[in-house]
């Protein structure tokens, strides 16, 4: 008999009532270090009180009208993220998935408007994700992703990561954009470097094609600049937020320059929940504090910390890891044991992980970890690798 919920997800066991913080309360009391943070969503930590006063303000007056009419909230945050990066203009959403369904769109959109509705390919890599939805599986490509679910949205090359060659061998003149995540988080926290990013903007420049950075996962202040792309001094023509802009709440967006959004008239796309009242308010807390000098200096002065005891950590146990990888506090541990076991003995130790692909296991704990947490964190992973280790 199937259960009343869709058994579409392995859970694991526990079953979190309480979040302060950088910590998880379980139903029996236990206290677990959080180093998951809901998959990069919680970046101000569970319960901050900025965002629950937002919230809170915010459910005392209004929670939903559609976007039928103007939304202060909403105008408010737009502004801060045109204000803190290259965008011109922003459109909300609830998620990455409908962020990646725009971003195609637009993309496509912006050249049939141009006179070349031929151009409506869009180059993706191996390893990326970009959500569940037609557009999102069929950018990735994979068959764990696509299996079963065909037939799949038309329009995609796929190259694997790393491969200049092939890379350059799929453009041709019917490529609208190439998308990539500036991290991937999903396929195993695997920065590109700067020089990668900028020679994809220079090409992208050079031939006329949009670039679309995929920032779900490592934007918002994850990596120690407010996004990822920064780093290399490089700027795309449409970004995908999500994630860590709504701090929990259920909030997306995605950015674009005016040139890049020209096609997007009246009509050309919508959202009944996108951009609500109660989802810009926490938008715009969290913004108020993620995009600061401040935070962000903190948050690479803590990544440096937490990568020093890392590197210790894999010295210690050479029969359970391999390596760090990463960028600020979006940290990857290559596994030379499953990761699946290093998980679930994190578990044991109370300590929450993400798996991810590469054998890796994603360490993305709350940006507002305190260098007391980083230390716990390290002695809880250090009895997790002991335990896989008797094992």
């Amino acid at each position: 008999m199937i259960p009343s919920i869709l058994p579409t997800y392995n859970r694991a066991p526990l079953s979190f009532v309480k979040g302060e913080g950088a910590w998880l309360i379980e139903a029996d009391g236990r206290r677990f270090l959080d180093l998951g943070a809901g998959i990069a969503v919680n970046a101000m930590g569970h319960a901050h009180p900025a965002l629950v006063a937002a919230l809170t303000e915010q459910a005392g007056k209004l929670w939903h009208t559609s976007n039928l009419y103007q939304i202060p909230k909403q105008q408010e945050l737009a502004d801060r993220l045109v204000e803190a990066t290259f965008a011109d203009t922003v459109f909300f959403t609830n998620s990455g998935t409908e962020s990646c369904e725009l971003a195609v769109k637009m993309a496509r959109k912006f050249f049939y408007d141009a006179g070349q509705p031929e151009r409506t390919d869009i180059i993706a890599f191996g390893g990326s994700f970009h959500g569940r939805s037609s557009a999102g599986i069929a950018a990735a490509g994979s068959e764990k992703m696509t299996k079963g679910f065909g037939p799949l949205l038309p329009g995609f090359k796929h190259v694997p990561w790393g491969d200049h060659e092939a890379f350059h061998a799929a453009i041709d003149d019917n490529t609208a954009a190439i998308l990539i995540e500036p991290v991937q988080g999903e396929g195993g926290i695997r920065p590109l470097p700067d020089q990668c990013l900028k020679g994809l903007r220079d090409l992208c420049d050079e031939r006329g094609i949009l670039l679309i950075f995929d920032e779900v996962q490592c934007g918002v202040g994850r990596t120690g600049r407010l996004f990822a792309h920064e780093w290399a001094g490089v700027a795309p023509d449409i970004m995908m937020v999500a994630k860590g802009i709504g701090g929990g709440f259920p909030l997306g967006a995605v950015l674009a320059t005016e040139p890049a959004a020209s096609g997007m008239g009246a009509g050309t796309h919508g959202s009944t929940y996108g951009g609500n009242p109660l989802g810009c308010a926490v938008g715009c807390a969290v913004m108020e504090h993620v995009a600061t000098p401040e935070f962000l200096g903190e948050v690479n002065r803590k990544a440096g910390l937490m990568r020093q005891r890392l590197e210790g950590l894999v010295a210690a146990h050479p029969d359970v890891f391999v390596g760090v990888r990463g960028l600020g506090l979006m940290l990857g541990l290559e596994c030379k044991a499953a990761n699946t076991d290093v998980v679930k003995a994190g578990y044991e130790a109370l300590v929450v992980t993400v798996p991810a692909a590469d054998n890796v296991i994603r360490l993305l704990p709350p940006l507002t970890i305190t260098d007391d947490e980083i230390a716990e964190a390290i002695t809880r992973l250090d009895a997790a690798a002991s335990a896989v280790e008797a094992a």
